[in-house]
């Protein structure tokens, strides 16, 4: 007999999906390039979870073990030998904002641009505004590492951008 105690009701499952839906699919996003992509990931990140039956401590403990396994799935991807072709930076439409306050998707354009080791700590600390210290959890970084990935990432976007956009 199968002990249903864990399952997690349709509510339940909506509820999570509704929470967190957004910023898993904007991870997603950035490290795959394409919208299409993206969407794909955030399915496939979500099965994962319904089929793991993971019980949280709370709604953080949610959003951290979501964003890590967005970031796995996606860097699995990326390894994969059919995903060799590459979206020009030219080809995505300018997004025009997240959360009110990009400049013309001008940001996101150059955020995409730059290495994974800048653009995944920049987001999650500009975007999704975890903490150094939490970012350094998720990545398992020391946090040093993070603060110096942040400042050398906003140093190069600065350099991009000609502005001054994340200080």
């Amino acid at each position: 007999m199968e002990d249903n105690s864990l399952l997690r009701t349709d509510k339940e499952l909506a509820e999570l999906y509704q929470r967190h839906v957004d910023q898993v699919y904007r991870l997603c996003y950035i490290y795959l390039k394409n919208p299409v992509d993206a969407e794909d990931a955030v399915q496939s990140v979500f099965l994962k979870l319904i089929k793991s039956q993971m019980v949280f401590n709370d709604q953080e403990h949610e959003k951290a073990w979501l964003t890590g396994t967005a970031r796995n799935y996606c860097k699995d991807i990326l390894k994969n030998w059919w995903k060799t072709r590459r979206v020009d930076l030219d080809a995505i439409p300018e997004v025009s904002s997240w959360n009110g306050d990009e400049p013309s998707g001008k940001v996101l354009a150059r955020l995409l641009s730059l290495p994974e080791k800048y653009k995944t700590v920049l987001y999650l600390y500009y975007f999704e505004e975890y903490s150094v210290k939490e970012i350094s959890e998720m990545l398992k970084y020391k946090e040093s590492t993070i603060q110096t990935q942040l400042s050398r990432g906003r140093k190069r976007l600065k350099m991009d951008l000609g502005g001054n956009y994340l200080e």
